[in-house]
């Protein structure tokens, strides 16, 4: 009896654990299934909330910055471009040779051009690098063997050496040491005289710097010009001359001693008649005419080959309307026979004994032009703007020594004088109409 009682307690029990594992188990598989569910509906939000994320990254990615264009330019008097240069070109010179142009930009490298090789088809060039900075302004020595830098960001002069080689080209060496920084503000021009005896800084707070060779400042010019917009040295190697928001030009003469010593700088003569500041200025090859270009809406063409020392002043030989804007700059060529002016991207060539407009060209650079130069020989007008240099033919130049000898054959008396200057003017016209008809750059 207690045994049966027993057996059947424990069956009891048995079915009462049997039962509770039962409803365990589905209570885990609900939890589970619950589980499962919740992670799948957290994976689709996820992937809800990714896909407009990675949309809207790919919407915000910058688009691929595509190469400059090189801006295009033709002329019939365009005898070719000079492109290596990877950056807008800020400066150039020619050598006192003529053989030389020297260009630099900011892709900080100095490029040496063959003037020889402006009429090629391939324009080769020599590249000297600037280390971690780049030239804003590049000048020949009067040797043809160094030229000089402005840094843009040492804000000092850095001169650099050329070595020829025996195949002709150059390597180039910087000097050991910069000079030291004296400007407080931005550099508009630099240059070594002809005389080899000094070089000049001159900066838009009125401040013009006299160098020795070595970095010494032997002088300082105050303007009293209220800004200085240009300043440069006569090609002869004397004077130094300014302008700026006044409507003059200043020269002074940088005055050394018989046995080379520097003595000092003095007041030599003004350019006076503009009526509004004057925006640049230019010598001719003799120093003997000055060009001035003002925001009056004229130029001007001044005789400067006067006795300054007793108190005479320069003659203006001839006023001309044209047209400039703020950096405006100005070239008289080499003979003083053509004087060319920039206004923003375009060019005027203009001729001085008559004043008349000869050429005109518009749209040059993609940018305002920078610098604005003839040869040595006044065979070419250079300018830079934007990454290339234009080189044009000077043929108002030809045309006005053609009219100049034709007038100097009327009043010819000696047959030996008639006969050269006969053949200077078939020489010249020659010239002349290979340059009209030439192949079109």
């Amino acid at each position: 009896m207690e045994f049966a009682a027993l057996f059947a307690l424990t069956l009891l029990i048995g079915m009462l654990i049997i039962l509770v594992a039962v409803a365990v188990g589905k209570q885990k598989g609900e939890i589970s299934e619950q589980l499962e569910q919740n992670e799948e509906d957290s994976v689709a939000e996820r992937n809800a909330v990714k896909a407009p994320t990675a949309k809207k990254q790919k919407q915000q990615q910058r688009p691929r910055k595509e190469k400059a264009q090189q801006h295009t330019f033709s002329h019939p008097l365009l005898a070719s471009s000079l492109k290596s240069h990877s950056g807008n070109v800020t400066s150039l010179d020619f050598s006192s040779n003529g053989k030389y142009l020297a260009t630099c930009a900011d892709d900080r490298t100095v490029r040496i051009w063959s003037t020889k090789e402006f009429l090629d088809r391939d324009h080769k060039c020599l590249r000297a690098n600037l280390e971690l900075d780049h030239a804003t302004l590049v000048r020949f020595s009067p040797d043809s063997r160094a030229f000089i830098t402005w840094l843009a960001n040492g804000d000092t002069i850095r001169i650099f050496k050329m070595t020829k080689k025996d195949d002709g080209s150059f390597t180039f060496r910087a000097a050991s040491e910069d000079f030291p920084k004296k400007h407080k503000a931005n550099v508009i021009n630099i240059g070594i005289a002809e005389t080899g005896k000094f070089i000049m800084s001159a900066s838009t707070d009125t401040n013009i710097l006299i160098w020795d060779l070595k970095g010494e400042v032997l002088a300082s010019i105050i303007t009293n010009q209220m800004t200085n917009s240009y300043a440069a040295i006569s090609p002869c190697g004397r004077f130094v001359a300014s302008c700026g928001f006044t409507p003059d030009v200043k020269v002074w003469e940088v005055c050394f001693g018989k046995g080379g010593d520097f003595k000092e700088v003095s007041r030599a003569f003004d350019l006076k008649g503009h009526s509004a500041g004057v925006h640049s200025f230019a010598f001719s090859n003799d120093s003997r005419r000055m060009a001035t270009v003002s925001k009056d809406g004229t130029w001007r063409l001044w005789d400067t080959d006067v006795e300054y020392k007793k108190q005479q002043d320069p003659y203006l030989l001839k006023s001309v309307p044209c047209q400039s804007s703020e950096g405006s700059r100005v070239a008289l060529s080499p003979d003083a026979r053509v004087v060319a002016i920039s206004n923003g991207c375009s060019v005027a060539m203009y001729s001085t004994s008559t004043g008349q407009l000869e050429e005109e060209f518009h749209g040059v650079h993609s940018e305002e032009i920078t610098e604005l130069r003839f040869d040595i020989n006044s065979r070419y007008l250079v300018c830079s703007g934007d990454r290339a240099v234009r080189v044009f033919h000077n043929a108002p130049g030809y045309r006005a020594a053609i009219q100049d000898m034709q007038a100097m054959l009327k009043n010819a008396q000696n047959e030996g004088m008639k006969q050269r200057l006969q053949q200077q003017i078939q020489e010249a016209q020659s010239t002349l109409d290979t340059v009209l008809t030439a192949p079109k750059n």
